[in-house]
Parts: C-alpha cells; sequence; structure tokens
C-alpha cells in the first residue's frame, strides 16, 4: 500500500442509514458500506462508519485523504425547530415584514388556516433608522451610535446569532458591512450573518427569509461540525472535509458554518449529481433519478443533458433564496408507516418510524407496520439476507402489525393487505414523478428512470409502468448512490448580481460590469480554496422574464459577454425556455433581466472507477413471492451472477438493496456495471 494518503471517501447521511462510498485513489476501485444513523449526534455514526470501512477493506485512517460528507443537520434542525436564539436588525419601518410574508394562504378551503409563527419573533425583531435607495444611493446614513446603543437590548435577548436585513442591500451594503463590522467588534463571540452575503438579490421578504434561516442555523452547525471535528481528530482522521451544498457542488467546513442554509439539500444533492454522471456515461439526454431510502423519496429530473436547477427553494413554508438543484421529496421510503384513517382508506407515510424505532421487522420495538414490513411479508425482502445478513428480520412480527393495523380494519389477508401497502405506496411514488416531469412540460415516455437508494429497487419497475416509462437503470451500489455522487462532486461557489434592466443593448455596459465583477469574486473563492487555474470553470446564467412578469426563468448564459450577439442568443434561449415550460412565448414583447449568476466551479481530480463486484455464477435459487394476488415461486439472483438477460417476474438480490424485476420485463447488465430492465411486449 502506498505511504501517502490515498482513501476518498463519500458519506450521506440520512434519515435511517449512514451511506459510505469508498475510492482508493491509487487502483480506482470502488466499495459501499452502510450504518446505522445516529440521529441524536450524527457524527458518531460518521465515524463509525468509517472506521468499520478500514477494519473491513483493510486501510487505515490515516489513509484517508478527503472525505466529502452530505448531511441533513440543517434540514432537520429546521424542521424540527431546533434553532438558535436569534436577533432580527432591518431598516426602520420594516420590522414586520417576516411575519407579513407573501399573504399565501395554502389551506384555502380551512375555517381555521394554520399560521406558521417567524422564525424569530416580533418582539426579537429591531429597526434602524437607515435606508438605501434602489440604485445603490443613501437615502438615510447609519447612526453608528445607535448600533452601539442596541448592544444591551441584545445581551438582555439573549442573542446567539444576529440577522442583519437591510432594505435595498443588495444594491449597496455598506450599511449591513458596517453594522457587522461595530458588532464584531464589541461582541466578537456573537454570529452575524447579512443579507449581502447570504442573498444579495431582490425581493426582501425571500432575502430576508433565507439571511434568518442561515442565522438560526449558524450556532447549529457550527456546533456539529466543531463535534465532528473533534471525533474525527480523536479517531486519527486528519483527512480534508468538504460539505455538500444543495447546488450540488461542495464547500469547505469554514464557509458551511458561516453559510449553513447552502446545505438544506445537501443529502439529496448528491444523488442528483450521481443521476447527471449516469446520464452522460450512458449517453441518455432524459433521465429521472428516483431515490428510495428509509425515510423520503426524492425525484431529479436530467433533461437535454442539464439538471434542473431554481433560485429559490422552500423548507417547511419557509422561502429560500439560494441556488439549489431542483429536488422533490415526498415523505415515501421504506420506514414510511401504513395506517387506516377514519374514513377507512388505506395510507402510507408522510410519518416514517426513521432508524428509532424503525420497521416492526427490525426487532427495536417498532409497532405500526410500513413498507419495509410489507415487502418483508411478501417474500421479496429475505430476512436472512437484509444488509448481507447482518441484520436479521423478524417477518412474523411484521406480519402480526400489518394484519392487526391493516388486515383487520379492511377485512384483508396478512398478504392482501401487504400487497395494499406497496400498491398505495407505488402510486404516491409515481405521482411525485410525474408531476416533476408535467410541471416542465417533459413527457414520462421520453425519459428512462434511474433507480436508488435502500428501498428503490423494488419499487421502480412498477412506478415505470404507471408512467408509461420502459427503461429502468439500476447502477452499481444503489443503495449508497447518493454517497458516489457526493464522492465525485465539485467545489462550487454561486454568486449573483441584482439589478433590473431591459434585455437591449443599452444595458451592455451594465452587463460587463456585473459580469467582470462576478467573475472576479469567483476567482477570489477558487484561490482561497487553492483551485489551480486549469482546473477552474465559470457558467453564467441569467434571470430573464417579460415585463409585467412577477418570476423569471434562469436562462444558461454559456458565452456570456456585454456583446449585441451574446445578449440576443440570451433572450433567444429564453424565449425557447418559456414556449416549453408554459407552452408559449411572445417574441414580440419586452424581455428583462433581473441578476446574473455565476457559479464558480473548482474542478477536483477524477478518477477512473471501478465498483468492487464480485462475479457470482449462476442463479441464487428460487422462493415463494406473494405477487399478483397469489404465492408464487420466483427466481432470485445475485447480482453478480446477472451475466445475461433475465425475465421477470424476478428478483435480485445485492448486500444492500433488492430489486424486483415484473412479469413482462427483462433485465440484462449494461455499461458502466449498470442492470438495464425493458418493457417487452406480452
Amino acid at each position: 500500500m502506498p505511504d501517502d494518503p490515498h482513501i476518498r471517501i463519500g458519506i450521506d447521511i440520512g434519515g435511517t442509514f449512514t451511506d459510505l462510498q469508498v475510492l482508493d485513489e491509487t487502483s480506482g476501485i470502488l466499495r459501499s458500506l452502510k450504518t446505522p444513523t445516529t440521529p441524536d449526534d450524527p457524527s458518531i455514526g460518521l465515524v463509525t462508519g468509517i472506521t468499520e470501512a478500514a477494519e473491513r477493506y483493510g486501510f487505515a485512517l490515516s489513509d484517508v485523504r478527503l472525505l466529502v460528507h452530505g448531511t441533513t443537520i440543517a434540514t432537520n434542525a429546521v424542521l424540527e425547530r431546533r434553532l438558535a436564539k436569534g436577533v432580527l436588525l432591518t431598516t426602520k419601518g420594516f420590522e414586520d415584514a417576516l411575519e407579513i410574508g407573501r399573504h399565501q394562504r395554502r389551506e384555502i378551503y380551512s375555517l381555521r388556516p394554520h399560521q406558521e409563527p417567524p422564525l424569530i419573533s416580533r418582539d426579537r425583531v429591531i429597526g434602524i433608522a437607515e435606508r438605501m435607495r434602489a440604485d445603490g444611493t443613501t437615502e438615510t446614513a447609519l447612526d453608528a451610535a445607535e448600533v452601539e446603543a442596541l448592544l444591551p437590548r441584545l445581551d438582555a435577548l439573549g442573542a446567539e446569532a444576529v440577522a442583519v436585513t437591510f432594505i435595498n442591500a443588495y444594491a449597496n451594503a455598506a450599511h449591513e458591512e458596517r453594522v457587522a463590522e461595530i458588532l464584531r467588534r464589541l461582541r466578537p463571540d456573537l454570529l452575524i450573518s447579512l443579507s449581502s452575503e447570504v442573498s444579495p438579490e431582490i425581493r426582501e421578504y425571500e432575502r430576508l427569509s433565507t439571511t434568518v434561516l442561515n442565522t438560526l442555523l449558524m450556532p447549529i452547525v457550527g456546533r456539529y461540525l466543531d463535534r465532528l471535528a473533534t471525533r474525527m481528530a480523536e479517531a486519527g482522521l486528519g483527512a480534508r472535509l468538504l460539505l455538500v451544498q444543495s447546488n450540488g457542488g461542495v464547500c469547505t467546513a469554514e464557509l458551511a458554518k458561516s453559510q449553513p442554509a447552502r446545505l438544506l439539500l445537501s443529502g439529496p444533492s448528491g444523488g442528483a449529481m450521481a443521476t447527471l454522471g449516469t446520464a452522460r456515461a450512458l449517453g441518455r439526454e432524459n433521465l429521472i433519478g428516483v431515490d428510495m431510502g428509509g425515510t423520503s423519496y426524492d425525484v431529479c429530473v436530467v433533461s437535454g443533458d442539464r439538471l434542473t436547477t431554481v433560485t429559490q427553494g422552500e423548507i417547511d413554508h419557509h422561502p429560500v433564496r439560494l441556488p439549489m438543484v431542483e429536488i422533490r421529496t415526498v415523505g415515501s421510503g421504506g420506514g414510511s408507516i401504513a395506517m387506516v384513517d377514519d374514513a377507512g382508506r388505506l395510507r402510507v407515510g408522510p410519518r416514517s418510524a426513521g432508524s428509532k424505532p424503525g420497521p416492526v421487522c427490525y426487532r427495536r420495538g417498532g409497532t405500526l407496520p410500513t413498507v419495509t414490513d410489507a415487502n418483508v411479508v411478501m417474500g421479496r425482502l429475505d430476512p436472512a439476507f437484509f444488509l448481507g445478513g447482518a441484520m436479521a428480520l423478524d417477518k412474523e412480527g411484521a406480519a402480526a402489525a400489518i394484519g392487526t393495523e391493516v388486515g383487520d380494519k379492511l377485512g384483508l389477508s396478512r398478504e392482501a393487505a401487504a400487497e395494499g401497502i406497496v400498491a398505495v405506496t407505488e402510486s404516491n411514488l409515481s405521482a411525485a414523478a410525474r408531476l416533476s416531469l408535467f410541471e416542465k412540460g417533459l413527457d414520462p415516455r421520453d425519459f428512462s428512470l434511474l433507480s436508488f437508494g435502500g428501498a428503490g429497487g423494488l419499487h421502480a419497475v412498477r412506478v415505470a409502468e404507471e408512467l408509461g416509462i420502459r427503461e429502468v437503470v439500476f447502477p452499481a451500489d444503489a443503495s449508497t448512490f447518493s454517497a458516489f455522487g457526493i464522492l465525485h462532486s465539485d467545489i462550487v461557489h454561486d454568486f449573483a448580481r441584482s439589478q433590473v434592466m431591459a434585455a437591449d443593448v443599452g444595458a451592455l455596459p451594465l452587463l460587463g460590469d456585473m459580469l467582470d465583477a462576478l467573475i472576479a469574486q469567483g476567482a477570489t473563492a477558487l484561490d482561497a480554496d487553492g483551485i489551480a487555474p486549469e482546473a477552474r470553470r465559470f457558467a453564467v446564467s441569467a434571470d430573464v422574464r417579460y415585463r409585467g412578469q412577477a418570476f423569471e426563468l434562469v436562462v444558461p448564459w454559456p458565452d456570456a459577454a456585454a456583446e449585441e450577439a451574446s445578449l440576443e442568443r440570451l433572450v433567444a434561449d429564453f424565449h425557447a425556455l418559456h414556449a416549453q415550460r408554459f407552452s408559449y412565448n411572445d417574441l414580440d414583447a419586452a424581455v428583462e433581466i433581473v441578476a446574473v449568476r455565476l457559479s464558480a466551479i473548482g474542478v477536483l481530480p477524477d478518477i477512473e472507477t471501478h465498483h468492487d463486484i464480485a462475479p457470482e455464477a449462476g442463479a441464487d435459487g428460487a422462493r415463494d413471492v406473494w405477487h399478483e394476488g397469489a404465492w408464487q415461486s420466483v427466481p432470485v439472483y445475485r447480482r453478480g451472477a446477472v451475466t445475461a438477460a433475465i425475465h421477470g417476474p424476478a428478483l435480485i438480490e445485492e448486500e444492500y438493496t433488492t430489486s424486483f424485476i415484473a412479469r413482462h420485463w427483462e433485465c440484462a447488465p449494461g455499461p458502466q456495471g449498470t442492470l438495464i430492465a425493458r418493457r417487452i411486449e406480452a
């Protein structure tokens, strides 16, 4: 073995399991491992997983060079309201903006609609006399003495972190920066988040919401990363740590501490990046990736060789104005709980058994039946081979729970009740995938489906059938596929400049200044990361709309330049994208540019890899599976044994996942270690 560190590890911490992909950079061999997530402190499960991988695959912890980490710590903190004590400083007269929001009524038929309270209550919002105009000039100057006079009040409120969001700070950040300078000088331990750094864009409410979320997450994510650093040091792990962002790229732990809102879709974005890589490797321009784990089902779309991305998302009804991979998430995973509601309807999810206590069959105290329990009862999961035999499953316990909670209430046998749970689940999964395509004007029949996640393979073919998709791709190590995407992510910094302008030749000087400033900002960030000039890439896009619209489309601008021909191509691409998305465009309408965006990309060394999948001869045998309303003997194959086409119904087992091939489908080996199932005529 070489003396220098040569191991790169990608880690995806989910609600149920922590997934690892381990790459030996000298040989290119990829290996995977799963270990239970430790929800109380995910860093424990992370270090435990690395230690188990080192013992299993024969490397020392000192051999680990790079650790790339996807995490749900920020997401869970928001959903569970485990947030820091924050204070908001804003322009005097705008103290109620966070509570007013956008006047959206989500429960339009409810007589008593539930209104989520703001993340920072009104008594913790302080107005400061200052004002910038939209053109960046000063209307009301900031008084430093007023800021200093606020310090006793901040102390009395027990502020752990302060959000500073002034009106029009995106156009001129001088007042926000001055406040930060004063607070850092007089209260050096106070964490401070500026809207001009987190989300320097128009729309004050969205910028405000994003900055508040970022502020309240700073102590949470900071403490987690400090604990992780301590545990890594105690274990002898000296690897460089990078965190996965919502945009699919990675960043340093230092940036993650100062801008933790960028981690809100950290885990799922790894699967999206792996989906894009697989689409390119297989030559599929249109690929829909579906990730079914223990808790959720995530859908991403590659269309025309591009991942769909958005500049604004939402978490628990709070807008987040940051670039992110577009991912639709529904609460349907292997641990999703099945129940019969008061109307006698069978429902599955969004409640999940998680990893504690987990499905009934885990023998960890769970009493409510889940999707995993249904698959065990139907014989689609082998109780003796779950996690490669590391965890024996309780089939009888699962059957009893399904009978009590579902079967008896609906007058069904245990097997029929389990089949009903699976049918409802697959209907939920296909609906999420269908919506992800239809809302973009895309036809599912033009797509292949890529299935990954520990629970995905059992349901992928049936979901594809409901969508009219005729090809399903099962990647190697599908259960840890998101960790594979994380492993190969590049460093990405996103920057934006907002200014509403007509998309005509009169805007060229301003566009030139914006592009120059963005590229300089991106270069500075990559300098700090130590990225060599030859490993840098800059991707430009623009937010464009018809004049009078209240929303924009993000249009890639690959030849961005302050030149008339380049601007004309941007406008033409906007018209085409508008027609695809909304089925119409107006070539004669006035077009506006609202923002220009830059992704500064530091390309990490790419290594040719191959999965460590040992070939196995012949079928593993057969077992009885409840299928199409009856018990049937179904052949069972180890994945390494699938060297030629097999026909459904059949099961293909791996250490961490199982795939079900339905009747009228065949499955055969494909490129890059994949298995590809295709619909055949009856």
